[in-house]
């Protein structure tokens, strides 16, 4: 059976399960339940906090877990991303005030507080950066005003609570992040982990796209089908009207609306659209 690490609590485990459930993947009903066996798909869940996920895969105990990019990088367990999973994204940054530091050649010698001592630790080192790295726990943003750290390695979004606490971002990003799938390094995908990427997989590309119909005259269908070409090709139907034929094609959800548009200027009618659940490409 295969064994498969979700987080326990928290907007990351919300997306997994939804995820999951999507995949067709029974998940538990009560959120005080640690282990969830789902025997139709010979598949076992074992809920447990994101930050230990990396460790139980890389140990071997898990064959495969779900979490945050961050989380896998800054635990140092022997595990790797095998899918990214497309939520839960993360930016990574360094922020001091500006007398202190601009760019991160700055921070040498100044004290940097964190939650991810690990991860930030081996991206100076990988810069060339000589800093002490303050380990803290939940947020950090104060660290600087109370005079524990010079700096900060957090997690920015609006960079609002920065602004707030006196702080401005300096250089590149460390890492963006996002949800992942892991396994154990130097070990194989069982079949069951296989079908389980598959899964997980066309759930990604399910929310990515959506499925359009239309109806387009027959002179007309090679310009409608630049617009919508679909995976590989879109699929043309002949209607009971010999000088109309009807397209189904997957079109970028992002593009949904634009497309129409384009379609109904050049002279399609009827045009639909389907949300898709699930897919194998």
């Amino acid at each position: 059976m295969l064994r498969v690490a979700v987080p326990n609590k928290g907007s990351l485990s919300e997306s997994a399960v939804d995820m999951l459930k999507e995949a067709g993947y029974r998940q538990r009903y009560d959120s005080r339940d640690l282990i969830m066996q789902d025997v139709e798909n010979n598949i076992e869940f074992y809920f447990l906090r994101p930050r230990d996920i990396a460790v139980y895969v890389g140990s071997g105990e898990l064959d495969a877990g779900i979490t945050g990019r961050d989380l896998l990088l800054d635990s140092g367990a022997p595990a790797h991303e095998i899918l990214p999973l497309g939520f839960g994204a993360s930016t990574f940054r360094y922020a001091t005030t500006p007398e202190r530091a601009k760019d991160i050649a700055g921070l040498a010698g100044l004290r940097i507080a964190t939650s991810y001592p690990v991860l930030v630790t081996n991206h100076l080192a990988s810069r060339g950066v000589m800093a002490r790295v303050v380990r803290l726990d939940g947020a950090v943003e104060g660290s600087v005003r109370l005079g524990v750290a010079d700096a900060i390695a957090d997690v920015v979004s609006t960079g609002t609570t920065l602004r707030q606490a006196g702080l401005e971002i300096i250089d590149e990003p460390i890492l963006e992040s996002e949800a992942i799938l892991i396994m154990r390094d130097n070990a194989d995908p069982s079949a069951p982990l296989q079908l389980l990427m598959r899964r997980l997989q066309g759930v990604i590309i399910a929310r990515q796209y959506v499925l359009m119909d239309y109806d387009v005259r027959q002179d007309l269908v090679e310009q409608a089908c630049q617009m919508t070409p679909g995976i590989e090709s879109p699929t043309v139907s002949p209607l009971h009207d010999s000088e109309w034929a009807a397209v189904r094609a997957m079109v970028l959800r992002t593009d949904t609306n634009r497309v129409m548009d384009e379609l109904w200027d050049l002279g399609a009618r009827g045009i639909l659209v389907t949300d898709i659940h699930a897919c194998r490409l």
